[in-house]
């Protein structure tokens, strides 16, 4: 397990609330505390601070509750940005936002064709891009990825709506290795998931359902939400060093760790 310092995108909840439904998670019925959501991310920017990260922010816009989930805004590797094209009307101006602060900070900025949802769909190993479909991101979009980046793209089929992304079903540990819950997938997914990560750590419905795969890992740090128990303790044994932060009040908009951080490969 090597730690390496990482470069994220981050967005204040400033806007933070819920009031449409566009995955399971959400209810406008269920009051939501603002206040609470910016403290609860600051609390994660201050935990990537102490480790050694770089954070940027992209300021909020009004109109834009869910702007706080920066890693559906882009994609990044080896510096080149693949725009994000939203498939639900409510998010749609949050792709051109992002895309306006990677120009503006120099970076080759590819708008997408497909709909694709940043790194809510692409998760990238050392030798892979990982890419989710089913829900959010269409199929052409992995192929637009694999074109743009260079990398071979795995097409991975997520079944269960509750885990409407990628990044809620599986999350990359380091290098070549990763946790995820066998049930978001398909049976072939499975079996690709399989052979590809034989040593993978399998995540329980249990912890699965309270996003304890929306969680940001160093190499050696994760960040993980603070009721995955059992995740926590298998992180522990296999001799990596989980820290907790609660994001449950984001969570009722869908979201946890890793969907508020947006990695920039350089």
């Amino acid at each position: 397990m090597t730690f390496q310092p990482r470069h994220y995108l981050m967005c204040r909840p400033s806007y933070f609330t819920v009031e449409y439904i566009i995955n399971p998670w959400m209810d406008p019925e269920v009051p939501t505390d603002t206040a609470l959501a910016v403290a609860q991310w600051e609390k994660l920017v201050e935990i990537y601070g102490q480790l050694g990260h770089k954070v940027d922010f992209i300021d909020p816009i009004p109109g834009l509750p869910d702007m706080v989930f920066a890693a559906n805004g882009a994609t990044v590797v080896d510096g080149r940005v693949l725009g994000a094209q939203f498939r639900n009307v409510q998010r749609a101006d949050e792709g051109p936002a992002y895309s306006a602060w990677f120009e503006a900070a120099g970076y080759d900025v590819k708008p997408p064709k497909h709909v694709n949802e940043g790194e809510g769909d692409f998760l990238v190993t050392e030798n892979f891009i990982l890419a989710g479909t089913g829900f959010r991101t269409d199929p052409g979009g992995h192929a637009e990825a694999q074109e743009w980046f260079g990398r071979p793209v795995i097409s991975l089929q997520l079944i269960d709506p509750r885990y409407y992304h990628l990044d809620t079903a599986l999350f990359v540990l380091e290098a070549d290795q990763v946790a995820y819950f066998p049930g978001a997938f398909s049976p072939g997914s499975q079996q690709v998931l399989a052979r590809l990560f034989p040593e993978a750590l399998l995540v329980s419905a249990e912890d699965a359902g309270v996003f304890g795969l929306n969680s940001v890992s160093d190499g050696h740090n994760v960040v993980v939400p603070p009721q995955a128990t059992q995740l926590i303790a298998d992180l522990k044994a296999r001799g990596y060093n989980p820290i907790t932060v609660d994001l449950s009040e984001l969570l009722k908009g869908g979201g946890g760790p890793k969907c508020c951080t947006l990695e920039i490969r350089a």
